[in-house]
């Protein structure tokens, strides 16, 4: 079925990479492919194949073939430190590729990490274990580590688990998108991670908040949480997604032009479109995003990774420069929720602390 996408996300493919997309090879490509670019119900036999298929070859048992018996990969206190081979990064990964949530392996892995990461008095997620008191350190927890594995926790299977709702608190509570103010707020969180927080938002932690956020449910998420997706995203739309805000002709960071998978803590102009349209958001601001993704499509309708996970990785997922499964599928998604969509600018959010339609929280002390 070709994936042709003509007004919103642009001009036809140059082809149709889909029956390649389809090959049993890469049965996570396979299952999303056949799930979100050709539409199968939940029933379909093929579909329910596919997902089986994910916990039988590829990527994702060679990557529980590594974990140890107590439920961690590396020691279990390297969670985060032992980049990108540590528990926290695998649960990151499995999420990713669709793993089974409900696997005794996973479900360990998950544990374990609520157990070491999460900070038992704010419940975000710290980047080392507290030996003393347990839990993580209630002076490393930052965003873009909550975010993820938050994100990775609701994917696999863990939203009901009242850490996991503590730690979507804790984003609704605490994610700032502050955009070179002066007057950031004070006070724990903001006040020891400069790179976090500061004057201005780091990009990456309100990507991967966004990320998390939107694996619930529309229907499930509360007031606070729709605030915050909702901040969120015009935070990302007032930087047309990859520019600097107040400099519309610079781009942030120009490794965001370069597709990569898995994204671990970085971002790219192709995540961010994915969690936008997720998102339903169907801006013009988004606009030159999505021309620079399309024009990165080759004559064979496919995208290639220009930027793996930098270091050791227990699987190489795919090599670099070459042409990309997850990065060819993950264009198609984004151009597929925009096909018959016209990108037109939405009405102004609301405004607040003299910026840009931007809603704050309360700056809170803990």
């Amino acid at each position: 079925m070709p994936v042709t996408p003509r007004r919103g996300g642009g001009a036809a493919l140059h082809a149709d990479p889909t029956p390649w997309l389809l090959e049993p090879d890469n049965p996570s490509v396979r299952y999303l492919a056949l799930r979100d670019l050709l539409d199968r119900p939940a029933k379909d036999r093929e579909l329910q194949e596919a997902r089986r298929q994910i916990m039988r070859s590829g990527a994702v048992p060679a990557i529980l073939a590594q974990q140890a018996q107590e439920g961690a990969w590396e020691k279990p206190e390297r969670f985060y430190t032992a980049k990108y081979t540590g528990t926290a990064w695998q649960l990151i990964i499995l999420a990713e590729l669709m793993a089974d949530g409900t696997d005794p392996r996973i479900r360990q892995a998950c544990h374990l990490i609520l157990d070491l990461s999460q900070d038992r008095e704010s419940h975000g997620f710290s980047v080392h274990h507290a030996a003393r008191s347990g839990g993580g350190r209630h002076s490393e927890v930052i965003p873009c580590l909550t975010g993820n594995l938050v994100f990775a926790l609701l994917r696999l299977g863990c939203g009901a688990r009242p850490e996991v709702q503590q730690a979507v608190r804790w984003m609704a509570t605490y994610q700032r998108f502050d955009d070179g103010i002066a007057d950031a707020p004070q006070g724990w969180p903001y006040d020891r991670w400069e790179m976090c927080w500061g004057r201005h938002t780091c990009h990456m932690g309100v990507v991967k908040a966004l990320k998390a956020l939107a694996e619930i449910p529309v229907r499930a998420r509360p007031p606070a949480v729709r605030r915050c997706i909702a901040n969120g995203v015009e935070f990302l739309l007032v930087h047309h997604v990859y520019k600097r805000s107040h400099d519309l002709a610079r781009v942030s960071k120009p490794g965001w032009q370069r597709f990569g998978f898995p994204l671990m803590y970085q971002t790219d102009v192709l995540e961010i479109l994915l969690i936008l349209t997720q998102l339903g958001c169907r801006d013009a601001r988004m606009q030159e995003a999505v021309d620079l993704l399309r024009s990165r499509q080759d004559a064979a309708g496919r995208w290639c990774l220009a930027n793996p996970p930098p270091g050791r990785c227990w699987v190489d997922i795919e090599p670099k420069g070459q042409p990309s499964k997850w990065v060819t599928l993950r264009a198609l998604t984004v151009l597929k929720r925009l096909r018959g969509s016209s990108l037109t600018a939405g009405p102004p959010h609301p405004r607040a602390g003299g910026q840009r339609g931007l809603q704050q929280p309360h700056a809170r002390t803990t």
